[in-house]
């Protein structure tokens, strides 16, 4: 009977052991570098660290624009405001021109006809 027990042991044994090599062979390719989680894991902290950089660069970049973009909006006002002190100065424009005075008689009408696209 013991040595039915001690056989059943050493094969309870070997089993543990032969699971804990295989347990130990998939940890490894688990955490490989290169094709396992921890590759992965390598690869999405450098992408990380890429958006962070090209985050921060836009940011730089859309300050600049905002700057860039005050100024322009600022000068734009300035030329809507003068537009308008112009066309409002436009209303005091009489709405006919007036009519040529005696003296100053168009060139088409100087000689006694008007232009035609006739020459003489």
């Amino acid at each position: 009977m013991e040595l039915i027990a001690d056989i059943l042991l050493v094969a309870g044994a070997l089993g543990a052991g032969f699971y804990c090599h295989v347990l130990a062979r998939r940890l490894s390719r688990f955490n490989d570098l290169e094709t396992g989680v921890g590759g992965a894991v390598a690869v999405l902290s450098a992408q990380v660290d890429d958006l962070t950089k090209t985050l921060r660069h836009a940011q730089t970049t859309a300050s600049g624009s905002m700057e860039s973009l005050d100024g322009l909006t600022d000068r734009a006002e300035t030329v809507a405001k003068r537009l308008e002190l112009l066309v409002a100065s436009m209303h005091d424009l009489p709405d006919e021109p007036a009519a040529p005075e005696s003296g100053d008689t168009p060139v088409f009408q100087r000689h006694g006809r008007e232009m035609t696209g006739e020459r003489s």
